[in-house]
C-alpha cells in the first residue's frame, strides 16, 4: 500500500513538473509564433518522456540534496513519511502555482518540501542553512544573469542584422557563427547536464559536433532565399528554424535532468521498503524513470499551455529573433552555471531573458502587472511548499 501509494504520489509529482516546466522550452517558440501551443505540447510530451527513460538519471541522490543534515535521516520510517511529505508539498504549490498561470521553479518546491518535513520533524537545526542560502541566493541571482546576458545579445544581433540596410544579406553573413555558437552551447550543455561527461571531454565533443553541425547548417540555410522584398521575414525565417531546435533540446534535456525531482522521493521509498534501511544515493529502474517521463509529459499535455502563455505572450511581445535570444541567453547562463557549479533556477533565467528582451526595444512594453505576479510566487515557493509538506508529514506518521 506505501509503494502504491508513492507511485501515485510521484506520478502527481512529474505531472506538476511537466504543466509547469514546459514553458521553459516551449513558451517562446509559441509567443513568437513558431509553433502553436497545441503542437508545443505534443511536441514537449513525446521529447520529455524520451528524455526521461532515455537518459534520465539510473543512480539518483535521495531527497536531502544537501538541505536536512544526514545525523536526521537515519530513521526509515521518519525519511519514508518525509519523501511522500516532500512529493505532496511541493506537487500541490507547483499545481496551484500552474493554474495561476505562474511559473515557479519545481527544484525550489521540493526543496521547500524537505525542508518543511525536516524541520517538522526535529526543528530550524536539522537544515543546512549554507546550502539553503545558496538556494536563495540562485533566487537573485537567475533572472538577472538572464536579463543581462539577452539584453545584450539582442542589443549585438540588433546592430549586426536588424538595423542593416540589407538584414538578409547580414543575415547571411552572420550564419556560421550564430550556427556554430548555438550549437557548441547546446551540445557542451547536454554532455555536462545530461550525459555527466568531463568538462575536457564534453568540450572536445562538443568542438567537433559544432563544428560539422555548423557546416552542414550554413550550407542548408543559405540555400534559403528571401520571400519578396520582405528582408526581415527571411532574417525572422532563419531565426524560426534555430528557435524550434533549440526548444526541442530544452525539452528534451529537461526530462532527462528533472525526471530525478518526481522520482529520487519515490526511488528512495522503494529501497525502504525493500531494503528496512536509509540510503544517500539509490538506484532507479527503467520503469521507474518510465513513469515519471510518463507523468512529466501528461502535465504538459493537459495544463502546460497556461504557465505556457503567461512566460511567451502577456509579459512582453515576442518574435522569432527575440525568441531565439531568449533560448540562447537560458542556454548559456545554465552552461555557466553547470561549470561553475552554481545552484541555478532555469524557470527564473527565462523570465529574466525574456525581461531582458523586452527591455532591450523599451521599458515600458514589458507587462509589470504580471511580472510583479511571478515575483510574488517566486518568494512564495519555497515558504508554501515547506508549510503544506510539513503538515502532510506530521498527518502521514500518524498512518505509518
Amino acid at each position: 500500500m506505501i509503494l502504491l501509494v508513492a507511485f501515485i504520489v510521484g506520478f502527481l509529482m512529474a505531472f506538476s513538473i511537466g504543466a509547469n516546466d514546459v514553458a521553459n522550452s516551449m513558451s517562446t517558440a509559441v509567443g513568437s509564433r513558431a509553433i502553436t501551443p497545441r503542437q508545443a505540447v505534443m511536441i514537449a510530451a513525446v521529447l520529455e518522456f524520451l528524455g526521461a527513460v532515455m537518459f534520465g538519471s539510473h543512480v539518483v541522490t535521495t531527497i536531502t540534496k544537501g538541505i536536512i543534515k544526514v545525523e536526521f535521516m537515519n530513521d526509515p520510517r521518519q525519511v519514508l513519511a518525509g519523501a511522500l511529505a516532500a512529493l505532496l508539498g511541493s506537487s500541490v504549490w507547483i499545481l496551484l502555482a500552474t493554474v495561476w498561470g505562474m511559473p515557479v521553479s519545481t527544484t525550489h518546491s521540493i526543496v521547500g518540501g524537505m525542508a518543511g518535513f525536516g524541520i517538522a520533524n526535529a526543528g530550524l537545526h536539522a537544515i543546512n542553512w549554507n546550502k539553503m542560502a545558496s538556494i536563495v541566493i540562485s533566487w537573485v541571482l537567475s533572472p538577472i544573469v538572464g536579463w543581462l546576458l539577452a539584453y545584450t545579445v539582442f542589443k549585438i544581433i540588433s546592430y549586426v542584422i536588424l538595423r542593416k540596410s540589407h538584414p538578409a544579406m547580414a543575415m547571411k553573413r552572420s550564419i556560421p557563427l550564430i550556427i556554430f555558437t548555438t550549437f557548441f552551447i547546446v551540445c557542451l550543455l547536454f554532455a555536462l547536464k545530461t550525459l555527466k561527461m568531463q568538462f575536457d571531454r564534453a568540450l572536445g565533443w562538443s568542438l567537433i559536433i559544432a563544428a560539422v553541425i555548423g557546416v552542414l547548417g550554413t550550407t542548408f540555410f543559405r540555400k534559403i532565399q528571401p520571400a519578396g522584398s520582405d528582408e526581415y521575414e527571411y532574417v525572422e525565417s532563419i531565426f524560426k528554424r534555430l528557435q524550434i531546435m533549440t526548444s526541442c533540446y530544452v525539452s528534451f534535456s529537461h526530462g532527462a535532468n528533472d525526471v530525478a525531482n518526481a522520482i529520487g522521493p519515490v526511488a528512495l521509498v522503494y529501497w525502504i521498503v525493500s531494503h528496512g534501511n536509509v540510503a544517500q544515493k539509490v538506484g532507479v529502474p527503467m520503469w521507474l524513470l518510465a513513469l515519471g517521463g510518463l507523468g512529466i509529459s501528461a502535465g504538459a499535455l493537459l495544463l502546460g499551455a497556461r504557465v505556457m502563455k503567461t512566460v511567451g505572450e502577456e509579459i512582453t511581445q515576442l518574435n522569432n529573433s527575440r525568441g531565439f535570444c531568449i533560448d540562447f541567453s537560458t542556454a548559456s547562463t545554465v552552461l555557466f552555471a553547470s561549470v561553475l557549479g552554481l545552484p541555478i533556477s532555469t524557470t527564473h533565467v527565462v523570465v529574466g531573458s525574456v525581461v531582458g528582451v523586452g527591455t532591450a526595444r523599451g521599458v515600458e512594453l514589458v507587462n509589470v502587472g504580471v511580472l510583479k505576479n511571478i515575483l510574488i510566487s517566486w518568494f512564495a515557493t519555497v515558504p508554501v511548499s515547506a508549510l503544506v509538506s510539513a503538515g502532510f508529514y506530521l498527518l502521514i506518521l500518524r498512518f505509518i
